[in-house]
């Protein structure tokens, strides 16, 4: 599959062709990780993996491509060969897609060159930062609803054709079941679902023919759409007349509201439907939902079956984006060894962890996940042993991880590309979202709340903590010393 490598910021095409004439391109490490959970909430659910490792793979410039840079008149002839020829050679470590992750942790590792690291970059943020952000928004609403029947309805509401898609194949991670977008089940094998918009409605002569016409065309996924002139005068009583003749024939009926009060009318619809004997009728609700709208009718024990959910889950609502970055953390000097780097601000929370690093979940005997601990990559970790956990910002918190106080501990970050070519087999969509909804029941309630939820304690090995402290004050000091004044 050809990917544009046209798919990244400018500067990173200015920054290579200054690699390429300075011959300045060692080998580096990167990686990506972001730093605030999005929705006030405690987690991210990591997603939009498998999209990218497809895009890399088939990630060149056509000739096309080559010809438009040619006549921006920035780049050399030199420099356009070279990139006629590219396509990524170097190595990715990541966690599984679908893992439940925190902030500051490593999500992926890039080990390759200085130029091809850096021409990746924003593909990899586009990517995982959008999904993931998504696959989060539908994982919380997923949760609200006691993992209810959730139907991804945002196609409409989308950002453009390549975000609505995106969107689906994420909320479908996070614990939609369904969408509305043909074009997704085609490409991922999402189901697909549909019932009427209130212009069918419109169109027949009466409601009760639109509800009729509807029956009779798809027996077997009848859901009538009740609330277009008036939920309970006429939409309710004409859903019970075709629910009645459809029950004679051995078919089940469901009715969708998409306005009004959620908390009433659903209460007074099931009542009417119970009465007439449609005990199996369902009722789909919509109506700009978000997870704080779906928890409350929960709560109050509203009696609905399924939850159409558009604008809220395919945009973030009001988290515009995830704030994924991709830092330098390691690179090569005159041709010797990885030395490790890290970028120093005069904000505490922005200088990131230098060193090729590995985190590993540790669990307690309910396999009930416990804490994250950053190390080193090369530091070995191994059931049975007590391990300081130390705060990633604070230098004096700490606490120990002992023996009898976890079962076991895993590594998260393994090998997904090596020489530029995937390793192992993909998964399915299917099972990326199994695996994100196991992942998810690992964590106490308490971090997965909506409001005000636990903070699950992401820490750094006495080693990476060490190194951290050595490169602050050594990067300190050279900058104080090559000041001229």
């Amino acid at each position: 599959m050809y990917t544009s490598a046209l798919t990244t910021d400018f500067y990173e095409l200015t920054m290579m062709q200054g690699y390429f004439n300075e011959k300045h391109n060692p080998d580096v490490v990167f990686e990506m990780f972001y730093r605030t959970n999005p929705f006030e909430g405690g987690y991210v659910i990591f997603a939009g993996l498998n999209d990218f490792l497809d895009k890399l793979e088939g990630l060149s410039f056509s000739d096309e491509d080559i010809e438009y840079l040619a006549g921006l008149n920035t780049f050399s002839p030199e420099f356009l060969e070279y990139l006629r020829g590219f396509s990524f050679s170097g190595d990715i470590y990541a966690m599984s897609e679908g893992t439940v992750v925190f902030p500051g942790e490593p999500l992926v590792r890039v080990h390759t060159n200085l130029i091809e690291a850096q021409l990746i970059e924003s593909l990899m943020l586009n990517n995982l930062n959008f999904q993931s952000l998504i696959a989060t928004k539908a994982s919380r609403i997923s949760l609200a609803s006691r993992r209810g029947s959730l139907m991804e309805f945002g196609l409409r509401r989308a950002q453009g054709q390549d975000g609505a898609l995106t969107a689906s194949r994420a909320a479908f991670i996070g614990g939609a079941q369904v969408t509305s977008n043909t074009l997704a089940g085609k490409t991922y094998g999402i189901p697909v679902v549909g019932t009427m918009a209130h212009s069918w409605v419109m169109s027949f002569p009466s409601e009760l023919e639109s509800f009729r016409a509807f029956a009779k065309y798809y027996p077997d996924n009848t859901i009538l759409l009740i609330d277009t002139y008036d939920t309970l005068g006429s939409g309710i009583e004409n859903a019970i007349i075709v629910g009645l003749e459809q029950k004679k024939k051995g078919k089940k009926i469901g009715v969708r509201i998409d306005s009004g009060d959620l908390a009433y009318l659903p209460r007074v619809v099931r009542k009417k439907l119970d009465d007439v004997g449609l005990h199996d009728a369902t009722i789909a609700v919509s109506s700009d939902l978000n997870e704080e709208i779906v928890q409350t009718l929960i709560h109050d024990e509203v009696p609905i079956d399924s939850w159409g959910i558009g604008t809220h889950l395919v945009t973030g609502g009001k988290q515009s984006a995830l704030n994924g970055v991709y830092k330098l953390v390691a690179k090569q000097d005159n041709g010797g060894p990885l030395t490790p780097t890290m970028k120093i601000s005069n904000t505490y929370e922005k200088t990131t962890n230098p060193g090729i690093k590995q985190v590993w979940r540790f669990f307690d005997r309910e396999e009930g996940a416990l804490a994250d601990l950053i190390t080193l990559e090369n530091e070995k970790i191994t059931k049975g042993k007590s391990y300081t956990f130390f705060h990633p910002f604070s230098e004096v918190d700490f606490f120990e991880m002992v023996p009898t106080r976890y079962a076991t501990c895993v590594p998260l970050l393994t090998m997904k590309v090596k020489g530029g070519k995937r390793i192992g087999e993909k998964p399915t969509l299917q099972e990326i979202q199994k695996f994100s909804i196991e992942n998810v029941s690992h964590f106490h309630k308490t971090y997965l709340r909506q409001i005000n939820p636990h903070i699950y304690k992401v820490s750094l090995s006495s080693k990476l903590k060490k190194m951290k402290m050595d490169l602050l004050v050594a990067q300190r000091k050279k900058a104080k010393e090559e000041v001229v004044y």
